[in-house]
């Protein structure tokens, strides 16, 4: 977008216009030309509900995909929806102490329970399954807040959530690091320059929470 309009030289535009859109275009060029940081771009746009795969170059789709199954599978400890034994009835009772009454049985009680069978997807291909599903849901509104999207849909996606939540957490800018660094320059004055760093620590977070 910025190559092919809004930074594009118009004939229009005077020579101090057309150098400063020059010089713009060169410096995120050199910016954006760090292979790292565009795989970190490329994974955070994926996982935000806005624009998933349309600001990514069609030709790395698959790899950023593929990269964010392998990130994934590093990141899950345990699987979501694992069953944990329920006792029954049955023991239940006869581990309570009590009078043992005998339980009346209905006419649905002798049809026999078809117990599912295990899922034979390895967990990358459920990781990928979530990943498809995930990319055919309609994209939401530009203005709405992603890390609330992913909040509102975090059991129709378990495993995609986490890795939503590490990448949409990282500030877009340096501006609130910048101010905790402030903080701590009014805390630590040449006055209380003997502070351990866990007191600074604690004072600071206060500093910034106190409000709250």
């Amino acid at each position: 977008m910025f190559r092919s309009s809004l930074l594009k030289p118009e004939d229009e535009d005077t020579e101090l216009t057309k150098k400063i859109k020059e010089n713009t275009l060169h410096y995120m060029t050199e910016k954006y030309s760090d292979p790292d940081k565009d795989e970190l771009l490329d994974i955070a746009s994926l996982m935000d509900p806005r624009f998933r795969t349309t600001y990514i170059n069609p030709t790395r789709v698959e790899y950023i995909k593929e990269r964010a199954v392998t990130e994934l599978l590093s990141l899950i400890t345990t699987e979501p929806g694992t069953v944990v034994p329920v006792r029954q009835e049955e023991e239940v009772a006869a581990a309570e102490p009590g009078p043992v009454l005998k339980k009346r049985r209905s006419l649905s009680s002798f049809f026999p329970k078809k117990t599912p069978a295990p899922s034979s997807l390895s967990k990358a291909d459920r990781i990928r399954t979530e990943l498809a599903t995930y990319l055919l849901i309609s994209e939401i509104s530009e203005d709405a807040d992603p890390l609330q999207w992913w909040k509102k849909h975090e059991e129709n996606f378990p495993r995609l959530c986490k890795l939503a939540r590490k990448y949409l957490s990282i500030p877009a800018t340096s501006a609130p690091s910048e101010r905790l660094f402030s903080v701590g320059g009014g805390v630590v004055t040449c006055h209380r320059a003997s502070l351990k760093p866990d007191a600074v620590d604690r004072l600071v977070f206060l500093a910034k929470n106190l409000q709250m």
